[in-house]
């Protein structure tokens, strides 16, 4: 025995009966003990080790639960057959761990942090603590498939003003996220489906599209948003747009490209456009564009978008709109679907809305981040024309142009190495061709205090080994 089984501590505060049982656990996983050997009786062991045989008993009886070991009447106890397990170097497991720790930069570039400074905490704290009062039981039981219809017809009031989006609460789904979304879309549209999708664009919808076993094919992007010249010569039925602030080169979808993409839709029978309106909500250059689902006579477009940046990326409430002839076929391919969304949340978000507080946020949000725009622009501004700045008429990103022999991912390396991160336009590509041959870097700036930016486009550049002009 006591070449498996080391002494029991008595001394530590784990107790005796789990340590006997850890360690009989490893030796089975190790090999120690083979299977089908036969154990030492509880009166046995507990002589062995001098503590009682209850202790031996409650080890013994995990052991027996967890399928380790098997108890055969009148006989005693015997090791059971064990799936071998993988082995693990645990120095190496700690060391890969913290390798996957991520690392904040000093300076980080991220296009997805909002400014939370900004949020209306005691507004939202108001209507949270209303929904919770125990008039409010009702929310505790499932809702709406589709998500609570006072949040719908809230989303759908809120589009038509805001979007120009046609549509009545019954065609809005709510979801939590777009990832999560997006996938019942590709479901409804069908296995035959092919989809069209922006090159460059948004790495996580390309990884939906292929985890969900559905070919994709690239259509290149230009100033002037999708090339759908380019989307015509394509075996397409489904194209994937973000028309308002296309990701990641900022790019805002022409007026003529907009029609021409309508026109695509409706040329044949069972084409759609899911219109991601990514970025709507901070347009800082003219009157909004509308949707393109506004434009739609033909009910080709299924509209979709997310509370993540126009209020918080905790919340977790996205949604889609879908035309009404696709409806029946949603609620009968998705019979036992229910929503993902707390109605708790749902009920906070549709108050919050209602009593107007929605509105006013995203109006001083604008203003916010037109301002932080502003100070990034003049701060990068010095380094012109070594520098160009592209897609800053709305969304929380834009995108630089370097004159410079390093690719984008060099660059990248080298603001690392002075603890900034940026991101490469490059890495955006699916596949990786048509890339511009002077490198692109994507700079996001809503997480940013307005002093700050000075400060770190001039660490940047000196990354860089940029001088001003």
């Amino acid at each position: 025995m006591d070449i498996w089984l080391n002494q029991v501590d008595k001394s530590s505060p784990t107790p005796l009966y789990e340590q006997l049982y850890h360690e009989m656990k490893e030796a089975i996983i190790r090999g120690d003990l083979e299977v089908g050997t036969k154990l030492p009786s509880k009166r046995q062991l507990s002589e062995f080790l001098a503590i009682s045989q209850t202790t031996i008993e409650l080890a013994y009886g995990q052991l027996v639960a967890e399928g380790f070991i098997k108890a055969v009447a009148r006989s005693g106890y015997y090791v059971e057959q064990v799936e071998e397990l993988a082995y693990v170097d645990e120095t190496r497991m700690e060391h890969e761990q913290s390798e996957s720790l991520k690392h904040v930069y000093s300076i980080d570039f991220n296009s997805g942090r909002i400014d939370t400074s900004a949020f209306p905490f005691n507004q939202w704290r108001k209507y949270a603590k209303e929904v919770l009062d125990e008039t409010s039981r009702d929310l505790l039981l499932l809702g709406h498939p589709q998500g609570d219809v006072e949040l719908r017809q809230e989303i759908a009031s809120y589009l038509y003003s805001s979007r120009g989006v046609r549509c009545t609460a019954q065609q809005v789904v709510i979801g939590s996220g777009t990832e999560q979304l997006m996938p019942l879309l590709i479901r409804l549209l069908g296995k035959q489906s092919v989809f069209a999708i922006e090159n460059p664009g948004y790495p996580m919808t390309h990884h939906i599209f292929d985890n969900n076993d559905r070919k994709t094919l690239a259509v290149p992007v230009d100033e002037d948003g999708m090339q759908v010249a380019e989307l015509d010569k394509k075996p397409a039925n489904v194209a994937y747009v973000t028309p308002s602030h296309q990701f990641p080169t900022g790019a805002i979808l022409s007026a003529s490209r907009r029609v021409q993409l309508l026109n695509w839709a409706s040329a044949k029978e069972g084409r759609y456009i899911i219109e991601d309106d990514y970025d709507s909500e901070f347009r800082y250059v003219g009157k909004p564009i509308p949707s393109l689902q506004g434009m739609d006579q033909r009910e080709r477009v299924i509209y979709i978008s997310t509370f993540s940046k126009s209020l918080m990326p905790s919340l977790r409430i996205a949604y889609f709109v879908l035309p009404m002839h696709l409806l029946q076929a949603y609620r009968q391919t998705f019979p036992y679907y229910s929503s993902t969304v707390p109605r708790l949340d749902q009920h906070v978000l549709a108050q919050f809305m209602r009593d107007g507080h929605f509105s006013k946020h995203l109006n001083r949000m604008r203003k916010l981040y037109r301002k932080k725009l502003e100070k990034l622009t003049q701060a990068l501004d010095a380094y012109k024309p070594t520098v160009q700045i592209s897609g800053e008429q709305a969304g929380m990103h834009i995108v630089l142009t370097i004159d410079s022999e390093s690719s984008d991912s060099e660059l990248v390396e080298l603001a690392k190495q002075q603890d900034i991160r940026v991101y490469a336009l490059s890495d955006y590509h699916h596949p990786t061709e048509n890339i511009p041959s002077n490198p692109q870097v994507l700079i996001g700036f809503g997480g940013f205090e307005e002093e700050a930016f000075g400060p770190a486009i001039e660490a940047l550049m000196k990354a860089w080994h940029i001088k001003k002009a």
